[in-house]
């Protein structure tokens, strides 16, 4: 809970923000530009913005696409940026009892199909990093580049700091006292906090049916261990590793120049394996 806490509160600062420098644009509500599309049994919300090589976003845990607010404006220059709903998350409605990271992944591949995007770049921050990581995985011709921040491979102390890890064991405990569940809102946030509380389930060795070129980024004191994410990108044949200094979770904001600027050169510029 206080890992989605915070990246409420740091979307909703960097959504207000976005707003005064952006025209006011409301990434998640702009009703002007956005359209759902029939995805495996729900209606996926998505606003697409600029033009250029298509670039899909992939927001984290109990956010949506306006998590992305602050970085748009940047690559809407020169990319096509699709900017996504996931399953059960903003205006993405999901009434099924369970979520997976597969399925997410799989949404996103009939996703771009039903847009005509035979293949994209991905960065995703967070649980957006882990569907990037899994979306590569399970479909491979989708993705030509992914930038995964802030990702984790398995929910327990060695993929999240043990003091968040203990927060989400009070928290698990905090829903058991409270079943059973009868509103819809809180069975929908109680199934997106399983899906962190559970998963996700991936070997290191599962990472080696990525083909595509991955940046691996993380925070010198994330979320995420520092040693976990040295380990993601070790596994993942075509990598690069960028632990940014004096940085949390949301890398993305927090260094947001920086951040942009590397992204987009791993995206344009022509990939050498060290």
């Amino acid at each position: 809970m206080l890992k989605r806490l915070s990246l409420l509160l740091i979307a909703l600062l960097f959504m207000a923000t976005a707003f005064s420098q952006n025209k006011r644009i409301p990434y998640g509500h702009n009703d002007s530009i956005g359209k759902f599309y029939d995805v495996r049994g729900i209606k996926m919300y998505t606003e697409v913005y600029g033009a250029g090589k298509p670039l899909l976003m992939i927001h984290g845990n109990g956010q949506s696409m306006n998590a992305f607010g602050g970085i748009i404006p940047y690559f809407a220059k020169k990319y096509q940026v699709i900017a996504v709903d996931s399953r059960a998350h903003g205006r993405t409605k999901d009434d099924r009892d369970s979520l997976s990271f597969e399925m997410m992944a799989d949404d996103f591949d009939v996703l771009l199909t039903a847009m005509h995007i035979d293949s994209c770049y991905v960065l995703g921050w967070s649980d957006g990093g882990i569907n990037a990581i899994v979306l590569a995985m399970r479909h491979p011709d989708k993705v030509i580049k992914l930038a995964s921040t802030g990702a984790n491979l398995w929910p327990d102390s060695t993929g999240i700091i043990p003091s968040y890890w203990k927060g989400e064991l009070k928290d698990y405990n905090n829903w058991q006292k409270k079943m059973p569940l009868t509103t819809a809102p809180d069975k929908n946030t109680y199934k997106i906090f399983m899906l962190d509380w559970l998963q996700p389930n991936i070997p290191l060795k599962a990472l080696e049916a990525i083909k595509c070129p991955a940046l691996i980024i993380g925070g010198d004191h994330d979320l995420i261990p520092v040693p976990h994410t040295v380990q993601i990108a070790q596994a993942i044949k075509s990598s690069y590793l960028w632990i940014v200094p004096n940085s949390g979770h949301a890398t993305l904001n927090e260094h947001r120049d920086e951040f942009d600027k590397i992204v987009d050169d791993f995206f344009e510029k022509p990939f050498k394996q060290h």
